[in-house]
């Protein structure tokens, strides 16, 4: 078997890495071809033994949030062609559900997340390293939709975690993270011209 195309996704939270994440995969997965999409968010460390006051105050954009050695161990098997069990977190509980999902390799893996860039040790994982370039001010009004309808957050609260943590977390380690990245992409998650180069990238592992 094939070693798999992996494919990291990067930049600041709401940049577009998801949505840049999800046309890859749709636009093959409509074709019928084999791509597994891993989230990084998956990989928060299990908390289940801190009391939810210290979950929450916890900060939840420094590398040290992720278990990145049990990422870099998942890559490994699916590189080697061995199934893993993939992780899953709750971000209103702030821990990792006791449930995991059997993965299988694929020829093409979609990593996406804030910190894939920003360690040293998961950059020879990857063959090929995209950063999502979007301004701040964008960044800040998308984390402010998401968290209040998705993750039961409220405004002021996303607020104050953004100027203590998310904001000076994406100076610290993101931001330098772009110039690690074969290739910074603009205009979030539906500039085409790039998706058109990755996805011809991909085709031609697939092929």
């Amino acid at each position: 078997m094939q070693a798999p195309l992996i494919i990291a996704i990067s930049g600041a939270s709401g940049s577009g890495k998801s949505l840049f994440t999800k046309n890859l995969f749709d636009a093959f997965s409509s074709q019928g071809k084999p791509v597994q999409v891993l989230r990084e968010d998956h990989y928060y460390r299990a908390q289940d033994h801190l009391p939810m006051e210290t979950r929450e105050q916890n900060n939840y954009d420094h590398p040290n949030a992720f278990e990145h050695e049990l990422l870099r161990a998942h890559l490994q098997a699916l590189r080697s062609g061995e199934p893993i069990d993939y992780p899953h977190y709750c971000f209103k509980t702030h821990t990792r559900l006791p449930e995991t999902e059997r993965l299988n390799p694929a020829p093409v893996i979609i990593l996406e997340g804030i910190m894939l860039l920003a360690r040293p040790e998961l950059l020879p994982s990857y063959d090929v390293k995209i950063f999502i370039d979007t301004p701040l001010d964008i960044c800040l009004m998308r984390r402010m939709i998401r968290d209040v309808k998705e993750r039961g957050r409220t405004i002021e609260s996303v607020a104050k975690q953004y100027e203590q943590t998310v904001k000076p977390m994406y100076h610290e380690f993101i931001e330098p993270s772009r110039f690690t990245a074969d290739v910074v992409v603009t205009q979030g998650g539906k500039n085409q011209i790039a998706l058109d180069v990755i996805k011809s990238h991909i085709q031609q592992a697939l092929t």
